[in-house]
């Protein structure tokens, strides 16, 4: 059955049938990417069957995420998670951290380096996977997380200006004067979920100064499109093209989702103040739904800087962190509307990108809204997709463990 054909009554976030559906889909996750955990101790990317792919490097996001999204399963009572946790824990720190100059380098293959470059984006995941697989219990998570930190301390955090800088070959040569906004923006991610490990508050302030340049200047600078790409001086760069996945063109519409929904969590994290921070991040949401949800549905990669569509490639991350930041809203600040874009984003999402018989998310569709490999092979990774069933489920906006209880088949629920 799908699931708009399934009988929810009500507002879907409280309704139990859709939560099953939600706690089902994640169960499904957690079956699914076990297999990326090799007899061996390595970590394999998978393909849409779920069986390894042999020529694909282990990549230190991957490794890290599959940590963060396992030990989320731990916390939430799933079985059969903290075996994979504590694998995926020793290869980041016997495949990925570097022996001959710290830090952790970007891809192995056969526990060989074959990507040495040095990565804020790929940093913070270590950390946002040290920090869950701590409050997890995790013993091996706290030497490191105290690694990392220092990393990311001394190499990649730039006080004065209150952001993080972005690469270094592998022996911490500099090689670019490249700032951008992905990897800051899971920098929030990472130090918010450092905060909820340690209570330490360096890193819930300094994710808020972050969050204060993006969507405190800007945003509102920039009518509610949050630029991508700087210059050292943190000065807008509207014309690079870099990376076409990682670094586009533009700006991409899926992570004004992720940094709003971010930019609550901070402030539910500092007690939610009386401040704006609700309504920017409304407002950064509700521009990204308007300027690039596309006529078949699905989001539309990236926009040029006056909201065109650049690139209307539909890929399925997109669709879960706007999932994510409209469950936010809906518990924090409802208003007509939420609840009907939260419906259609999940009717999209079943509909296009939920593998039911398998498990797991299919990466990306074409125009025709079929399964397709443009950019992506096999199923990349448990992270985004796993946050969209569990987001939902929790109370609050923060602390994304607490509160679910356990996650059952919908067989064995009474």
């Amino acid at each position: 059955m799908k699931i708009g054909d399934m009988k929810f009554e009500g507002l879907w976030l409280d309704d139990p049938v859709h939560r099953a559906f939600l706690a089902d889909d994640a169960r499904a996750h957690f079956d699914f990417f076990r297999a990326s955990l090799r007899p061996d101790g390595r970590i394999a990317a998978l393909d849409e069957t779920g069986a390894p792919r042999p020529d694909a490097p282990q990549e230190l996001h991957a490794v890290a995420r599959l940590v963060h999204s396992y030990a989320l399963g731990q916390l939430c009572g799933q079985g059969g998670t903290a075996d994979v946790v504590e694998a995926a824990l020793a290869a980041l720190t016997r495949d990925h951290r570097d022996p001959d100059h710290g830090g952790y380098v970007w891809a192995v293959q056969d526990r060989q380096i074959v990507d040495g470059i040095k990565l804020a984006y790929g940093q913070v995941f270590v950390l946002l996977a040290a920090s869950t697989a701590r409050i997890a219990g995790h013993s091996a998570a706290e030497p490191l997380f105290d690694d990392v930190a220092e990393v990311i301390e001394t190499r990649f955090w730039d006080d004065a200006a209150g952001h993080l800088r972005d690469e270094f070959a592998r022996d911490w040569t500099p090689f670019s004067t490249y700032r951008g906004m992905n990897a800051n923006m899971h920098g929030v991610e990472a130090m918010l979920t450092a905060f909820e490990a340690t209570g330490d508050t360096v890193w819930r302030d300094r994710a808020g100064r972050i969050l204060t340049f993006f969507v405190g200047r800007m945003a509102p600078a920039h009518g509610w499109r949050l630029p991508e790409h700087y210059n050292e001086d943190w000065s807008v760069d509207p014309a690079y093209s870099g990376d076409p996945m990682f670094r586009p063109a533009g700006t991409t519409p899926g992570h004004s989702f992720e940094l709003a929904r971010l930019s609550i969590q901070h402030w539910d994290l500092c007690g939610r103040p009386a401040n704006d921070a609700p309504a920017m991040a409304r407002r950064l949401i509700e521009r990204a739904l308007s300027d690039a949800w596309l006529p078949e549905g699905g989001f539309a990669y990236t926009l040029g800087h006056d909201g065109h569509v650049a690139v209307a490639d539909r890929y399925w991350w997109p669709v879960t962190e706007a999932i994510g930041a409209m469950a936010t809203l809906l518990k924090v600040d409802p208003r007509p509307g939420d609840a009907d874009w939260y419906r259609r984003l999940w009717v999209f999402a079943a509909d296009h990108f939920i593998d039911a018989a398998r498990g797991g998310w299919f990466p990306e569709v074409d125009a025709e809204g079929r399964h397709a490999h443009a950019q992506f092979a096999g199923k990349p990774d448990i992270y985004h997709s796993l946050q969209a069933d569990l987001i939902p489920l929790i109370p609050s906006v923060s602390r994304m463990w607490e509160g679910i209880g356990t996650l059952k088949p919908l067989a064995d629920r009474s």
